[in-house]
């Protein structure tokens, strides 16, 4: 396939790319800063792109298979981050013109403001409020998709905390949902290595399964 994807210079992003280029994708990596991507191949094309303007993207998008979104913004204490949102509207109206219907797009467990409930108490009252700024924008993110996206074939893929490792053979948890529960409720595990991210990720351009609703994965 040919895929156009954002935060393509991000962990998981290049860890994205990689895997797409080994599977025999043809990607298109939109980026703020091209030097900060690696990686070179024959099928990847790296391009200097402004993510929230659907003019700088609809001319990429052209002729893609999907947009995958791995863009990832930091926390903000006293302010409120609008990157996800904003990136997204761009994307999803350059993806109109250009005649691209495919989304698949990262956010996080937790992002619905009440689901943290059942986490640890360490994560429920010091990760979470920490992060409470990032989660709150993506899930502002995911409404959008789902109330004003009946267009578009959206997936939002949501992880728990992120490993800087490699891609595993390792067996996918799933769960339809902000986190996997285990049998008796409680979430199943707090990380998950970023390549077996990206490797969940592209698996889904294969699959009708998590079509238009957000899922909750990590690992065995």
């Amino acid at each position: 396939m040919k895929l156009a994807v954002l935060g393509a210079t991000g962990q998981t992003g290049q860890n994205l790319v990689k895997q797409a280029l080994q599977q025999g994708h043809v990607v298109t990596a939109l980026v703020r800063t091209p030097s900060k991507l690696t990686v070179e191949h024959d099928n990847l094309k790296v391009i200097e792109a402004n993510i929230f303007s659907e003019e700088s993207l609809t001319a990429h998008f052209k002729d893609h298979d999907a947009v995958i979104s791995c863009l990832g913004f930091s926390p903000a204490f006293f302010s409120n981050i609008t990157g996800y949102t904003d990136s997204m509207k761009a994307a999803v109206n350059a993806m109109r013109q250009a005649k691209v219907n495919r989304m698949i797009a990262m956010t996080s467990w937790y992002t619905e403001p009440n689901s943290g409930t059942q986490s640890s108490y360490l994560i429920r009252f010091f990760l979470l409020p920490m992060i409470r700024s990032v989660l709150t924008n993506m899930h502002q993110m995911e409404t959008f998709l789902q109330q004003n996206c009946d267009d578009i074939n959206w997936t939002v893929v949501r992880p728990p905390g992120l490993m800087n490792q490699p891609a595993s053979a390792k067996e996918f948890l799933t769960h339809e949902g902000y986190f996997v529960p285990d049998s008796s409720g409680y979430p199943v595990g707090n990380s998950v290595g970023r390549g077996d991210v990206a490797r969940f990720m592209l698996s889904l351009l294969n699959s009708n399964a998590w079509v238009k609703k957000g899922v909750a994965m990590t690992t065995k």
